[in-house]
């Protein structure tokens, strides 16, 4: 379980009530901020992780199925970067239940806004979102001590030995 907090913007176009009461997220990257964008081309998603700072996107239509389509996406993104099949796909399990909030940490709102301005000029190159994701991954960050997300990441899933 974890909770995807979300802009105003793309609180309205899901149509949901935030809800109010902190819970403890059961995932290992623990909550998601997420906003949509206009980038030329379509309506995207970009969600970062509060704890990696990992940068995810996703097509923003259909909203109805976007939360059934998020963890999917995680978890493909994870693989791209290294972390090993049975541990994403633990993930992505765990990621099942999903809870609607609205954003509270300004340091994750404000690195959002840094991997915006960089996904445009990404996506000017016609690559895929997953593509994007994972090259945005490798973009250092001032939140997590200038390190990369996919290295905070690496070191979430493997310190553990799982």
């Amino acid at each position: 379980m974890f909770t995807l907090r979300c802009t105003k913007r793309l609180l309205a176009r899901l149509g949901s009530q935030p809800l109010v009461d902190e819970v403890e997220p059961t995932t290992r990257l623990g909550d998601w901020y997420a906003n949509l964008l206009f980038p030329p081309g379509g309506q995207v998603v970009l969600a970062v992780n509060e704890r990696s700072l990992l940068p995810v996107l996703i097509p923003a239509a259909p909203a109805r199925t976007l939360v059934a389509r998020f963890a999917p996406v995680v978890e493909e993104v994870l693989l791209r970067l290294g972390v090993p099949a049975a541990v994403a796909e633990a993930e992505r399990s765990q990621m099942g239940k999903v809870r609607i909030g609205r954003t509270v940490n300004r340091q994750v709102v404000g690195s959002m806004n840094d991997f915006s301005f960089l996904m445009d000029a990404h996506l000017q190159r016609n690559t895929s979102l997953i593509d994007v994701a994972a090259k945005l991954a490798h973009t250092p960050c001032g939140p997590i001590g200038m390190k990369y997300p996919v290295d905070v990441v690496l070191e979430l899933f493997l310190a553990n030995g799982k």
